[in-house]
């Protein structure tokens, strides 16, 4: 166990909906924490006011809320190291930055972007690469290049400015990350990043490494594309004198066909979801896709996020939110990108719905159920029969709503009969054949699958008349489709009278 115990938080910014791989750095946060007993902690990272979109950070919530990603401290009101939102912490950054420039690590920068964009275009110009950083910085509009003096009479004046960190010069800076091992870079490779934008507002990397600090985060868990980021932060807690935490960043979740990480784009051209759940994009109108719409168990969503990039070290692949709590162990996190794939997304979700007990099952699809017959339902006997409808499709089943697509039949009678197979069993002789059925039928007192079985099987054999010709024509009748359990428990389900019905209205309408 860690010195001062494990706590861990999710980041995300309000700048849109939150996409699957965000969901998996908040799952594997949550599975590290609980699994060491530690604390999840869930901070809003909304400075950048120029992309910040309504409804985002509401999204946000839900999505986490519905996956069963649940906090002990955060932007709720839980918890004693507040506010959990950025922007409701500019004082606190305001007190570091000025700390950073009192002891000559970050200063005033005046450039323009102007200016700015003429010194890139004429450093391109000769084929090199602008860095604002130890080669460049004296030749640039900031504190460096002037007295005390002019840089208050600048700001008294209003002249835009940026705080930049001065980043010391050939320094080798010595990294470890829990997944990539060590990792080390030169720091003049590095440029002298804005802390504080011209708004007033910190950057991430300023705001995270301060908000970090004093909410005692022992693990930073993040995204792959942080990992450039690593050398400023630790040269920025060094800066401060500030213990690090151990940081690890995960792998891309990388699309299904070809190269680069999964988008928005590759779901919506490939059809499939790549966010937790349906977002609507106010500007253009358009809706996307979400896993808890498309008729995913939050828990088949969680075990196909958890096996992206990880693995148990063993052959299984189905689990519970408690199960990967119990295994989930950084170590066992791949460095390379996890390849998505659609198909295995249903495959979880069809483990998941088998693993559910019948009764289980029931209780989720009698809403739907009611909302397909337009009335609504309720009693033992519906739902004793509704669990026996179930049992019998179940694994034919990969969402809810194949139940009603394998087993609608059950409740209502069909209207119309599939035009293929009425073309391929229904005969000339069909009718007189189902005729014949029904007297058979007519004569049967317990109207029990293994009874009926027997009755039918006897007559038939006695006419000669080869069970394709009696069956295919039956099913056709009962179901209005080729397909269903077996048809001898199908007749016992519907009962006498309503398989003598369908039959009857069958005859009628393909005679």
């Amino acid at each position: 166990m860690y010195m001062n115990g494990v706590r861990v938080r999710f980041a995300p910014s309000p700048t849109g909906p939150l996409h699957m791989g965000g969901v998996r750095t908040a799952l594997f946060n949550y599975l590290f924490a609980k699994h060491h007993g530690g604390t999840m902690i869930l901070r809003i990272e909304d400075t950048d006011r120029t992309r910040f979109v309504p409804g985002a950070e509401a999204y946000i919530k839900d999505s986490l809320q519905w996956t069963g990603i649940h906090f002990d401290e955060g932007v709720d009101g839980k918890g004693d190291f507040g506010p959990y939102k950025q922007s409701e912490r500019r004082t606190i950054y305001a007190k570091y930055i000025q700390e950073l420039i009192d002891n000559g690590k970050a200063y005033y920068a005046f450039d323009t972007p102007e200016r700015l964009d003429k010194i890139r275009k004429e450093f391109e110009a000769k084929g090199e690469r602008f860095m604002y950083n130890y080669a460049t910085r004296e030749q640039m509009d900031n504190s460096l290049t002037m007295n005390a003096q002019q840089v208050v009479d600048r700001i008294e004046k209003g002249d835009a400015y940026v705080i930049r960190f001065k980043i010391p010069e050939n320094v080798e800076v010595k990294m470890n990350d829990l997944i990539r091992g060590d990792v080390n870079v030169n720091s003049n490779t590095l440029d002298d990043k804005v802390l504080m934008k011209s708004d007033g507002l910190p950057t991430y990397h300023l705001a995270n490494i301060v908000d970090d600090h004093l909410m005692q985060i022992s693990h930073v868990i993040r995204g792959e594309e942080w990992l450039p980021s690593l050398p400023l932060h630790y040269l920025l807690y060094e800066a401060f004198g500030w213990d690090k935490p151990q940081f690890a960043h995960l792998p891309l979740i990388m699309k299904p066909v070809g190269k680069g990480k999964l988008s928005k784009r590759d779901g919506a051209k490939m059809g499939f979801p790549v966010f937790p759940m349906q977002w609507k994009d106010e500007k253009t109108g358009e809706i996307y896709a979400g896993y808890k719409e498309d008729g995913y168990f939050p828990e088949s969503f969680v075990n196909l996020l958890a096996l992206l990039g990880w693995n148990p070290g063993t052959e299984q692949e189905v689990f519970t939110m408690d199960e990967l709590i119990k295994l989930f162990d950084l170590s066992r996190v791949n460095k390379s990108g996890a390849k998505f794939d659609p198909e295995k997304a249903k495959w979880f979700q069809h483990q998941h719905l088998q693993r559910k007990s019948n009764d289980e099952l029931v209780n989720l699809f009698i809403p739907l159920l009611q909302d397909k017959l337009g009335y609504t339902i309720e009693g033992k006997a519906i739902r004793e029969y509704t669990a026996k409808v179930l049992a019998l499709v179940k694994e034919r089943a990969t969402f809810l709503e194949d139940f009603w697509q394998q087993g609608g039949f059950f409740y209502v009678a069909p209207e119309n009969y599939d035009a293929k197979a009425v073309k391929k069993q229904w005969k000339a002789q069909t009718p007189d054949i189902m005729k014949s059925v029904l007297e058979v039928l007519n004569g049967i007192e317990t109207f029990e699958a293994t009874h009926i079985k027997e009755k039918l099987s006897e007559w038939i054999n006695q006419q000669e008349i080869g069970f394709g010709k009696v069956m295919q024509p039956l099913r056709l009748s009962l179901v209005g489709a080729l397909k269903g359990p077996d048809l001898f428990l199908i007749m016992e389900m519907l009962g006498k009278k309503e398989v003598v019905d369908r039959i009857n209205r069958a005859i009628i309408k393909n005679s």
